[in-house]
């Protein structure tokens, strides 16, 4: 499960706004590379939606089925906004519902497709 954690607004090129919500996952519990002690994280991902302010106001705190996986992505530049430091990464985190529907599943083939009418 994930939950809608808050909402960011954006703007198109040609000046109109749309929302952005934001999903965070369960608690983890993630080892420190530099200390060697546990702590707790979660993911975190946006996906973009055609609701108005009111309405992200009003979804936060729903919880969504689903998870936050990582994906692979050409490598970008990301600055650590605590540090300053400048990072290369090479993914990110995005939201897949359980049970995503597939492509192919939302066209169903059937062999009767045209009316019998008048030919029995």
């Amino acid at each position: 499960m994930v939950q809608i954690v808050g909402y960011r607004e954006c703007n198109k090129e040609d000046g109109s706004k749309f929302y952005l919500l934001q999903l965070q996952g369960g608690i983890e519990m993630v080892i420190s590379n530099s200390t060697g002690q546990f702590y707790a994280t979660a993911k975190k991902a946006v996906i973009s939606s055609t609701f108005d302010e009111s309405t992200c106001k009003a979804l936060i705190g729903t919880q969504m089925k689903g998870s936050i996986v990582k994906q692979e992505v050409t490598p970008y530049e990301y600055i650590i906004k605590e540090t300053g430091e400048e990072v290369v990464l090479t993914h990110k985190w995005v939201y897949t519902p359980d049970e995503a529907p597939s492509i192919e599943g939302l066209f169903k083939e059937e062999e009767n497709v045209f009316s019998q009418n008048g030919l029995n």
